[in-house]
C-alpha cells in the first residue's frame, strides 16, 4: 500500500493497491471475492443474501465465531495449565446475544456474563446451565438479583457495598448460598476511549482497593454468601498487555491479604481484548495476552508465596466482533469539494441506528464494495447513514472505487460486536435482520423489525 497525496485522508489510512482486495485480518475467514467479482461469506453470495433478507443486513460467520471462541478457550486453558491452575472464560453477552448465540457459547465450553434481567432471561432461554452464568451490573435491581438467585447463577459480581445486604437478604429468603465476587477498581488506566475505560478512579464501576478488606469481611459474615474472589476489568478494545500486568501486580498482594482470613479460590482479571477494525490496526493475538498475563500471575504468586488461584477472563468483543459484517445498499452519492480536495459522500440505507459506535466513541470501521469488482481508482470517501444527524457517520475515512453507484452493496467489517446490541429505532427506522451463515446455509438469528411492530407500542397508533 502507498499513501495517497491528499490532506483529507488521515495519516494511518493508506490507499489500496487493489480496491477490490480483501484484508483477511479485518474480515471474517469465509469473506472472499468470487469469480464474478461479488463477495461471498459462509459460502453464500452477499448479493443473494441482501435480495432475500433485505438491507441493512447483519451477517455472522458462524464458523468464524466458533473458531474464535475455541481459540480463546484453548489459549487460556493452555497457559493456565502451565502454571498449575485452570481458567474460566466468560463470553460477553452484551457484545452479541441471541438464543442461538448462547447455544454456540455453551457448545464451545464457555461461560457467559450478563448484566441485566433481560440478558439473563435470554441466556437461560438459550439453554446454558445457570451455574455457567455470571451477573454483572452497577445497579442490579432487587428483581434482577432475585431472578439470578432463583435461577442458580454461578456468580453475582458485587459492585457496591449496598449490594452485599441485598444479595444476602434475597439468598437467605430462598435459603440458598449464593457465590459472589467483589469488583475492585485497581486504578489501572487502560489505553482506550474514555468511555471504554472501566477501572479509572472517577467512574461508576467497582470498589476502591483500600475498601476491599472491610467489604470482604462483611461478605463473609453472611452465611448465605460464598466469596469466590476479586473481579477486575480495566477497559475494552485494549491492544496493550501492560495494563493487565500492572493490574495483576496490584491485585495479588490484596488477594494474599484476603487469604489470611478465608478462602479465595478465584481471581477474575477481566479482559476486553482489542480487535482490528482497519488495516492499520495491529491487535495482539489472544495467545500473546494469555501467555503474558498468566506468566505475571505465576511470578507474583511465587514472590508472595501463595498458590495460583483459578483464573477467570472476560475476553469481550474478540469472539463476536470480527465474525460479523453489515451489508448496506448505496443510495445517494455526492462529491463535496473542499479546499484540500474532494471527498465522496456515500449514503447508505442504515446508519447510527444499527451502528452508533462511530458517533459514541469515534470508532473507525472499514468498508468494501461487495456486489461487484471495480476497475477504477480508489477515491477518499465517507460512508454516512440516512439519519437526520450530521454526526451519522458509519465509516469516516475509506478508499472506495470512483464508480461507486446507487444500488451497489457495501459491506462494513467487524460489526459482530455492539452493533445489534446497541441498535435503536432512531428516526423510526426498523432494526435490521441478523443471520448466521455456515457451510452454505443461512439461518435467521433475529428477524427484521417492521414498521407495524415499532408503531404497535404507541397506544394512539391505528394501522390501516
Amino acid at each position: 500500500m502507498e499513501k495517497l497525496e491528499t490532506d483529507l485522508a488521515p495519516s494511518w489510512l493508506a490507499v489500496p493497491t487493489d480496491v477490490n482486495s480483501v484484508d483477511g485480518k479485518i474480515w471474517p475467514a469465509s469473506f472472499v471475492r468470487d469469480s464474478s467479482g461479488g463477495i461471498q461469506v459462509g459460502g453464500l453470495s452477499v448479493s443473494q443474501l441482501a435480495a432475500e433478507y433485505g438491507t441493512p443486513l447483519m451477517v455472522i460467520d458462524q464458523a468464524d465465531f466458533l473458531n474464535r471462541a475455541q481459540a480463546v478457550k484453548q489459549a487460556f486453558d493452555s497457559e493456565a495449565k502451565k502454571i498449575q491452575t485452570s481458567a474460566k472464560i466468560y463470553y460477553a453477552s452484551k457484545s452479541l446475544l441471541t438464543t442461538e448465540v448462547v447455544r454456540w457459547v455453551a457448545a464451545s465450553g464457555l461461560n457467559i456474563d450478563v448484566c441485566s434481567g433481560g440478558e439473563l432471561a435470554l441466556a437461560l432461554a438459550g439453554g446454558i446451565e445457570p451455574h455457567r452464568i455470571g451477573l454483572h451490573g452497577n445497579n442490579k435491581s432487587l428483581f434482577e438479583i432475585g431472578k439470578a438467585v432463583t435461577a442458580g447463577v454461578g456468580a453475582i459480581v458485587i459492585d457496591s457495598e449496598i449490594e452485599i445486604e441485598r444479595i444476602a437478604s434475597i439468598a437467605g429468603a430462598q435459603d440458598k448460598i449464593q457465590n459472589v465476587r467483589l469488583r475492585v477498581n485497581s486504578g489501572v488506566h487502560a489505553y482506550t476511549h474514555e468511555y471504554l475505560a472501566t477501572s479509572r478512579e472517577d467512574q461508576k464501576f467497582g470498589i476502591a482497593i483500600s475498601d476491599v478488606p472491610e467489604l470482604v469481611a462483611k461478605i463473609r459474615s453472611h452465611s448465605h454468601l460464598n466469596f469466590l474472589g476479586l473481579h477486575s476489568h480495566i477497559g475494552s478494545q485494549i491492544f496493550s498487555v501492560d495494563g493487565f500486568i500492572e493490574s495483576v501486580r496490584r491485585l495479588m498482594p490484596l488477594h494474599k491479604q484476603l487469604l489470611e482470613t478465608g478462602d479465595v479460590p478465584e481471581l477474575n482479571l477481566g479482559g476486553g481484548f482489542g480487535i482490528n477494525y482497519t488495516s492499520a490496526d495491529e491487535a495482539p493475538s489472544i495467545d500473546f495476552f494469555a501467555k503474558e498475563i498468566c506468566l505475571e500471575v505465576e511470578k507474583q504468586c511465587e514472590a508472595l508465596g501463595i498458590a495460583v488461584p483459578l483464573l477467570c477472563f472476560e475476553p469481550g468483543r474478540i469472539i463476536s466482533g470480527p465474525a460479523g459484517i453489515t451489508v448496506y445498499n448505496v443510495g445517494t452519492i455526492k462529491d463535496v469539494q473542499l479546499s484540500s480536495g474532494s471527498r465522496k459522500y456515500v449514503s447508505i440505507d442504515g446508519g447510527m441506528s444499527d451502528n452508533p459506535r462511530p458517533s459514541l466513541y469515534s470508532a473507525d470501521y472499514s468498508a468494501l464494495l461487495a456486489s461487484r469488482n471495480s476497475t477504477l481508482e480508489p477515491v477518499i470517501s465517507r460512508v454516512v447513514g440516512k439519519h437526520c444527524e450530521s454526526g451519522d457517520i458509519v465509516v469516516r475515512d475509506s478508499y472506495l472505487p470512483a464508480d461507486i453507484s446507487p444500488n451497489d452493496l457495501l459491506a462494513v467489517a467487524a460489526t459482530g460486536a455492539y452493533c445489534h446490541s446497541l441498535a435503536s429505532n432512531y428516526n423510526y427506522l426498523p432494526r435490521p435482520a441478523m443471520i448466521a451463515v455456515y457451510e452454505g446455509q443461512a439461518k435467521v438469528l433475529m428477524r427484521a423489525e417492521t414498521e407495524a411492530e415499532m408503531l404497535s407500542r404507541d397506544p394512539g397508533y391505528q394501522s390501516h
